[in-house]
């Protein structure tokens, strides 16, 4: 019965612990579920600049190329197979010499038929000379009547016109062996070849192209927006990419419809001879008549904005409460590296200029002050790195009697 007395007893205390043991787990488990309060915001510093009206930057500059005011494309005025070309490209020409050749096979078996021809009808000619001479003696003498003497005379004169006929076919057969030879008719440079030896061409077909020597021309496109400012005789500034000088050119022609392809209108400036570039070099043009100012325009850098799904943003600052605001704007066109703005923001507004992409709407913001390095400032930084470094080599030393101290109990 003792026994039994002490279990029994012993049974509500064993309850009570593990009661207790129950209570602190389940606090250290609703305390580990329990979020941690965030942390404060930190206050950023970003850079802003107040929005102001400026010019537009970027002049109304045109990419043209110097060509020959004459640039003549020379084929053959007779079809044929090339059997030799000697002009080659960027080669320097002179009248006469000859660029390319037809194989004058053909031609020449034509001639030979024409002056074939010749000889037949010179000889038809000369029978029917013998027989009018003959009849007009007997018409002298009384012997035949006038009807017969005019037929006599009239197969005359067809045989002679036959002979005309056949040394005129000689001829242009003649002329036709000539053709078969491309020479070239001015002086200047080849700028292309367009056909090769082994090419079977028609007459006409563009062979060699020859830029004649003389007046240069500056070519380039303009707008339709912009070809009503650009009048013949105005001046315009060239200026040679290659060599960074400048001519002043003059609007020579202006072309009266748009390119079918470009929708641009062609514009040729002359220039002086003496000086031009040379041929195919890249020029900048600046026609005066569209050098003109430019509105007042609001300006902002690319790394200002903030794309927000299809429209663009900027922050502002409220200098008052010293926080930030999203602004939706509308940007109209690019110039240089900065981008237009046409609505959203007015002059006299503080935006944010980089670092757009941290901040949040209403964010306590500071403005970026730049540090400025004092007189002396690299002594003084060299000095405090010098003592930083005595003070981290003298600290062992002071740290090793306390090291010993453990091993003086030991023993």
């Amino acid at each position: 019965m003792p026994v039994t007395v002490n279990v029994h007893r012993a049974r509500p205390h064993f309850a009570g612990i593990v009661g207790v043991s129950l209570i602190l787990s389940l606090a250290g488990l609703l305390a580990a579920c329990s979020r941690p309060e965030p942390a404060a915001e930190p206050v950023r510093s970003v850079k802003v600049l107040t929005v102001a009206e400026s010019r537009m930057g970027t002049k109304n500059e045109y990419s043209g190329e110097v060509r020959a005011r004459i640039e003549s494309r020379l084929g053959f005025r007779v079809g044929g197979k090339i059997i030799r070309r000697q002009a080659e490209l960027g080669q320097r020409v002179q009248v006469g010499q000859v660029l390319a050749q037809l194989d004058p096979q053909d031609y020449k078996l034509g001639a030979d038929a024409a002056r074939a021809q010749v000889a037949s009808a010179q000889t038809n000619r000369d029978l029917a000379a013998a027989d009018y001479r003959r009849y007009k003696d007997l018409y002298d003498k009384n012997f035949i009547g006038g009807s017969e003497l005019q037929r006599r005379e009239t197969t005359l004169k067809a045989a002679q016109a036959t002979l005309e006929q056949a040394q005129a076919q000689l001829a242009t057969q003649g002329n036709q062996i000539a053709y078969t030879s491309l020479a070239a008719d001015v002086s200047g440079v080849v700028t292309a070849i367009e056909a090769e030896p082994g090419q079977v061409v028609q007459s006409g077909t563009p062979v060699v192209r020859i830029a004649q020597d003389g007046p240069r021309d500056v070519v380039f496109a303009v707008p339709e927006d912009r070809v009503g400012s650009v009048r013949v005789g105005a001046k315009v500034m060239v200026k040679v990419w290659s060599e960074g000088r400048e001519i002043e050119g003059q609007v020579r022609e202006v072309a009266a419809s748009a390119d079918a392809v470009t929708r641009t209108y062609t514009v040729k400036v002359a220039l002086p001879l003496q000086g031009a570039p040379a041929l195919g070099s890249t020029v900048n043009v600046l026609p005066q008549g569209l050098d003109k100012a430019a509105p007042a325009v609001l300006k902002l850098p690319t790394s200002a904005l903030r794309q927000e799904g299809r429209s663009t943003a900027v922050w502002v600052l409220d200098p008052k409460a010293m926080t930030v605001r999203l602004q939706p704007v509308e940007i109209v066109t690019a110039d240089g590296n900065e981008a237009v703005v046409a609505s959203g923001i007015k002059p006299g507004d503080l935006v944010v200029a980089a670092g757009v992409h941290v901040l949040s709407p209403g964010q306590k913001v500071t403005i970026y002050q730049p540090k400025k390095a004092l007189p002396g400032a690299e002594g003084a930084q060299a000095a405090q790195a010098a003592a930083q470094a005595t003070s981290s080599a003298a600290a062992p030393a002071a740290v090793a009697p306390a090291d010993a101290a453990p091993a003086a109990v030991a023993k």
